[in-house]
């Protein structure tokens, strides 16, 4: 194996960016243990400047947190029962997605900021053109066709944007991308409406927090399916991204018709029948939950089984001892094998295993090997040996 790869500065150096051991001129993100695969101005080129802001935000989310934040702390001095209230679908959903996370689960600097892009550049995106078109034509018209089309656009942009940081390696993180993404929309988004609810406050929780907590994951699942699926091919990311999307948009465009049809008129009161969504609608995506919960099921065994089945391939190429490989014998005995180590060592556990399972998909992923990403991701796995053994 290569010579590892020195930490940027005695003493251990807080995360930060810090000049690329493996490239001239580039930046590479250290986590506080280890170099990272993240990188800002790879491959030839002039000398870039050090990326100002940390992994977990971007120049985007930066520029949209402040109004949507204001907003926020409003709406939490008014009605701060809005704001407890957006926290039950939070409960629901976070689990469901760190649970689909488990075979490689991503940094939390990466899940973060697909959530603040979802909560503050969504949303503060999706709010401006919905409220420009209702101005301009009604509300009905702003629901059924901008706020699908714009919403669902720049909670895609959030998706392809972990994909130019070289945080989605397959279909799985394309997926999860879209659920924090998704997430982090949809909880904001409830905010606003909690507030906004008045009388009906108890039939818009119930509808919003119980009954359809998935909503917003489950819309832009369809883009983050297409795009993990074009990385994982190493095809061409915008074509899927752009029939992904439009997957997305047709499904919220159709639910939130659904909603508009079944809403009596704001002016006449009159009109709108409750019963569409229960007796047609609702059934319906029902159904189509039920099928993207089996279908997440079926891929997550799925990446177990790979990752088991690539495990004497990562013994022999990283020198694993006979300890290590008893851990990961099935994936049954590695969680068996989690959980007979104290809490303290389980969270070094849990950075060997995620190390293990990023070589493993940057193996399986067509195409050519990048000699340094692997290099990198090999280093991070001596890193996470070193400190669990140490535990």
């Amino acid at each position: 194996m290569s010579a590892p790869l020195a930490p940027p500065a005695p003493g251990g150096p807080p995360p930060a960016w810090y000049p690329d051991p493996l490239a001239t001129g580039g930046w590479r993100w250290w986590d506080g243990h280890a170099w990272t695969p993240y990188v800002s101005n790879p491959g030839p080129g002039p000398t870039a400047r050090k990326p100002r802001l940390p992994r977990w935000l971007s120049v985007p989310v930066v520029a949209c947190a402040p109004l949507v934040i204001l907003l926020l702390v409003i709406l939490a001095a008014s009605a701060p029962i809005a704001v407890v209230a957006a926290v039950v679908p939070l409960m629901i959903v976070w689990p469901t997605l760190a649970w689909l996370d488990r075979v490689e689960p991503e940094p939390t600097s990466s899940r973060v900021h697909a959530v603040l892009w979802g909560a503050f550049v969504a949303v503060l995106a999706g709010a401006l053109a919905n409220e420009s078109v209702a101005a301009a034509t009604n509300m009905t018209v702003a629901m059924v066709v901008s706020a699908p089309l714009v919403e669902e656009a720049f909670k895609v942009l959030g998706v392809v944007w972990a994909v130019r940081r070289g945080e989605v390696d397959g279909v799985t993180d394309g997926i999860v991308f879209a659920g924090w993404v998704a997430l982090g929309f949809a909880v904001v988004e409830d905010v606003l409406y909690f507030a906004d609810a008045g009388e009906m406050f108890p039939a818009v929780f119930l509808l919003r927090a119980i009954l359809t907590p998935f909503a917003h994951p489950l819309f832009t699942f369809w883009a983050g399916l297409a795009i993990g699926w074009a990385v994982s091919r190493g095809r061409r990311l915008w074509p899927a991204a752009l029939g992904g999307l439009a997957v997305s948009v047709a499904l919220h465009a159709a639910w939130n018709g659904s909603l508009a049809l079944a809403a009596p008129d704001p002016e006449t009161g009159e009109g709108g029948s409750g019963v569409l969504i229960l007796a047609v609608v609702g059934p319906l995506f029902v159904v189509l939950f039920v099928g993207v919960v089996i279908a997440l099921v079926r891929m997550r065994r799925a990446e177990q089984r790979r990752f088991v089945a690539q495990w004497p391939f990562l013994v022999r190429q990283y020198g694993l001892t006979a300890a290590e490989q008893a851990w990961f014998v099935d994936w049954r005995q590695m969680l068996v094998a989690r959980r007979s180590l104290p809490r303290p060592a389980r969270r070094r556990f849990d950075a060997f295993r995620a190390a293990l399972a990023r070589l493993s998909m940057h193996h399986a992923r067509l195409g050519t090997v990048d000699a340094n990403r692997e290099r990198v991701l090999a280093e991070q796995l001596a890193t996470a040996r070193r400190d669990l053994a140490a535990r």
